[in-house]
């Protein structure tokens, strides 16, 4: 991993306006995603994400407002400290896996020297040391996509941005991507990735951004964007079946995740305490701040 980095490694996306056409791709999209922090950058499809991505890095130009980086204007140069991982495959099936990292850090500035050993150390880390000679096209779906990340990260960027890191990834695999992003945000990487993938994103990230119909609708610290809602998080086991009380305003979740409902953080909890009894033994009774899940969906259907 890269030693810990000094200074203020702030990215800010600052009112961004971009039309295909009759299509409106962002809409005055804002966030700031904060130095040596995880953010998840989250929507429906089609919402505005990876346009916002590309005018990060300058393959889209927006028809108003800009990206800075600690406060300036992003240039050639600082975007080649910048990491990216595409959802879809920039890699070579046909260049050997150390070869191709090694050609994308020579892109990045590094020495043939520096290269070559950022490459191994990428693959070691990654789980890869023994496929270092296997050509791309010939590697499953899951180590591509370690590859594409050690494509991503062979240069010790400052930041990094990475679009669905962990499609196809096994359970193992998603772990060990886990800790990598934790590992790399401790030493002072600025990471941003989008992921449909929830739960992980909840797992992984401390801050959320989350974009719907080219505008940012939520954003800022996830557990204090928990603790702020109105709405609270009730899950009740009665006889050991999912049940949900008989309340004006309260909407039942069938999933993903656990059946639970959502209800205002005043409803009567002794009230519904006291229906669940009635209708049976209470194997679980939570009365929480909303999910991840629970907060996106509220987001994106107001």
């Amino acid at each position: 991993m890269p030693a810990s980095r000094e200074g203020n490694q702030m990215l800010s996306v600052n009112g961004l306006t971009k039309r295909y056409g009759d299509v409106v791709a962002l809409d005055d999209a804002t966030f700031t995603v904060r130095p040596a922090r995880i953010l998840g950058f989250l929507g429906p499809n089609g919402a505005g994400k990876t346009t916002t991505m590309r005018c990060v890095f300058g393959l889209a130009r927006p028809d108003a407002g800009d990206v800075t980086w600690n406060g300036e204007a992003i240039d050639r140069s600082t975007r080649l400290r910048f990491g990216y991982m595409p959802e879809e495959r920039g890699l070579y099936p046909k260049m050997k896996a150390a070869e191709q990292l090694i050609h994308f850090a020579r892109i990045s500035g590094l020495t043939s020297a520096k290269a070559a050993e950022s490459a191994r150390r990428w693959l070691e880390i990654l789980g890869l040391s023994d496929r270092a000679a296997s050509k791309i096209e010939d590697l499953s779906h899951g180590n591509q996509q370690r590859v594409q990340l050690a494509a991503a990260l062979v240069h010790d960027p400052t930041m990094v941005i990475l679009d669905e890191p962990f499609s196809g990834l096994d359970p193992l695999g998603v772990d060990a991507l886990a800790a990598t992003l934790r590992s790399l945000a401790t030493s002072g990487t600025t990471i941003v990735f989008s992921s449909h993938q929830l739960e992980l994103v909840e797992d992984v990230c401390q801050d959320v951004a989350i974009i719907n119909r080219g505008r940012v609708v939520l954003d800022g610290d996830l557990e204090e964007l928990k603790a702020a809602s109105q709405q609270r998080h009730l899950e009740i086991v009665v006889d050991g079946v999912p049940w949900s009380p008989s309340l004006a305003g309260a909407t039942f979740v069938p999933g993903p995740g656990r059946p639970h409902t959502i209800v205002s953080g005043d409803a009567p909890i002794q009230k519904i305490l006291d229906q669940a009894k009635a209708a049976g033994r209470v194997d679980r009774f939570a009365f929480e701040p909303p999910s991840l899940t629970d907060l996106f969906r509220d987001a994106v259907s107001s």
